[in-house]
């Protein structure tokens, strides 16, 4: 008794709030030298041009990776790569089971096999609806919906109090594909009584409901019988509920299936062998498509935030080997596009243009709809659960704030804020700010993780925007070149204004910068190169407006 007296329920965001992806909770229970701890998702986020060459962003498990012995487990809420994308990375940091319903376990299993090299999780897989103890963690999955089947919102039950865990979650009750949100359940887990409710933020900022996916259904459906031509759709792979509608639509056109993207065969792969394609026809592969007649096909293809290497960027670009549009023909964006991917969509968008291709995107129709909740669902659900206490994570700074009001304003007493690291108690006494930890990002960065320290980052930022000039030089006993110094120019402008070469102003700079050093001193290699690369890097400067990086290598002869 005194040991469950001394016991704190607390949670701790590693990632995944203040920012859009890389998701990682963590939940510890028991006095705090001597916590349990339960991790929440472990997903991955995408570099953008702030990370010029990094694939992959996620949270730095440092702090559990200490705690590595006092941790339980991995539950995954669903497969979206935001909250599961970072563990053929980072388990071998953690090394404990991961607990995932069939579908995010064949997601993460295929994962897997298509990685050199990938660990072997163990993977405990869990039935939607089931209840099951991880150490002191008493925790229930409820289904919940979203664009990818099998979602669940975790109820986390301890000594001290029960905590609901969204996940990414909004209210349908026609999802299309899978179990609809149990909002039954959820009002009898309200009844139960709620310490803290720990909620997805991504649309608290837009007023009403997010449509229904069975309206998206319906609304290809009639666009799809309506088209003259071919009809290429691209959607996020993972939305198996999207791939099914497309495909019932396309045979109720009398048309075929074409499918494009690994990806999306992964994905219709798995959703065939738990059953959620049942009642359709198989869809055929890329080699099928040029014998089908204009009005008879429906491609089916990655792309739709503007991947170069994905099979719509190939197409656009008129530089598939089986696949090819023509004028007349219909292109939906059945997506929205994710920020930072605005250029590269429009791109792709343009090249089809220019090509007489229609498109089709959610500005036209209704072709897409979100998997988050916007403010009305957000209210419901407060209305069900009835929480003590409000925790908004999954979002950026204003949808926190916009969901911390909202709260407010739905009668919630304690709401806090959280940020990465800040380790937040939730039972028992008051929600508070308890400790602060460390809690950075790791960068996937071809076959290394590194940190962002370690990566070259900065380097890399500053050549992406002034380029590199690099300078060798050979230097006698006495201190004098014995040839000329070679300077290689990267990424500069190949001349002034006035049409003189910047090639010509370096290697002036540089002569200029060994000749007013005293001979004597020139056996100090290290006061060279320094000399030479204030000199060089002035010079440029001053012609252009923008500083290189320089490097100076210097060696005797």
């Amino acid at each position: 008794m005194k040991t469950e007296k001394a016991s704190e329920l607390v949670f701790l965001a590693l990632g995944g709030v203040g920012e859009i992806g890389m998701n990682m909770a963590l939940y510890g229970f028991g006095p705090a030298r001597r916590r349990r701890w339960l991790m929440v998702d472990c997903g991955v986020g995408f570099g953008g041009q702030a990370e010029p060459g990094v694939d992959l962003v996620m949270a730095d498990p440092a702090f559990i990776e200490a705690e590595r012995e006092n941790l339980l487990g991995i539950v995954l809420t669903h497969a979206h790569e935001d909250h599961y994308g970072g563990l053929v990375d980072l388990w071998p940091r953690l090394g404990v089971p991961v607990y995932a319903t069939a579908f995010s376990a064949a997601m993460l299993e295929a994962k897997l096999d298509g990685e050199p090299g990938a660990p072997d999780i163990e993977i405990i897989e869990v039935d939607q609806g089931a209840r099951f103890e991880i150490g002191p963690f008493d925790i229930e999955f409820v289904s919940m919906s979203h664009s990818i089947p099998e979602p669940n919102a975790l109820v986390i039950r301890t000594p001290v109090g029960t905590v609901v865990h969204t996940g990414d979650w909004k209210i349908d009750l026609n999802p299309g594909l899978g179990l609809p949100i149990d909002l039954a359940r959820l009002a009898e887990i309200g009844k139960e009584g709620v310490r803290a409710l720990v909620c997805d933020s991504t649309n608290a900022t837009r007023a009403g409901r997010s449509p229904s996916e069975r309206d998206v259904a319906a609304s290809l459906a009639e666009i799809i019988a309506k088209a003259p031509a071919r009809v290429a759709v691209t959607t996020f792979a993972s939305n198996a509920a999207r791939l099914r509608a497309v495909i019932a639509a396309a045979q109720e056109a009398d048309r075929e299936v074409v499918v494009l993207g690994r990806a999306m065969k992964r994905v219709l792969d798995i959703a065939g062998e738990l059953g959620y394609l049942d009642g359709l026809r198989p869809v055929l592969d890329e080699e099928a498509y040029g014998y089908l007649p204009r009005d008879k096909v429906v491609a089916l293809l990655t792309g739709s935030q503007g991947e170069r290497r994905a099979a719509l960027a190939r197409i656009a670009g008129d530089d598939h080997r089986l696949v090819a549009l023509s004028p007349g023909d219909l292109v939906i964006f059945s997506s929205r596009t994710i920020p930072g991917n605005e250029k590269a969509v429009a791109e792709i968008a343009n090249a089809l243009a220019e090509r007489g291709i229609d498109i089709l995107t959610d500005r036209d129709g209704l072709v897409h709809v979100s998997g988050h909740p916007r403010r009305d669902e957000l209210a419901e659900l407060y209305g069900l659960l009835k929480p003590q206490m409000a925790l908004p994570v999954h979002g950026e700074a204003l949808h926190l704030a916009e969901h911390a009001k909202l709260a407010r304003s739905l009668g919630v007493k304690e709401v806090v804020i959280p940020r990465n690291g800040l380790m937040v108690r939730l039972a028992p006494g008051p929600g508070e700010v308890v400790d602060e930890v460390h809690a950075g990002v790791l960068y996937k960065d071809g076959r290394l993780l590194v940190e962002p320290e370690q990566s070259g980052m900065e380097d890399r930022r500053r050549m992406s925007f002034a380029g590199v000039v690099v300078v060798s030089l050979a230097l006698d006993a006495k201190g004098e070149t014995v040839a000329a110094p070679t300077t290689t120019l990267i990424g500069l402008p190949t001349a002034t204004a006035e049409g003189v070469l910047f090639s010509a102003i370096v290697q002036k700079a540089v002569v200029g910068a060994i000749e007013s050093i005293p001979r004597p001193r020139r056996k100090d290699h290290a006061l060279v190169a320094e000399a030479v690369r204030r000199s060089a890097r002035s010079a440029v400067a001053e012609r252009w407006g923008k500083k290189p990086i320089c490097r100076v290598v210097v060696a005797d002869v």
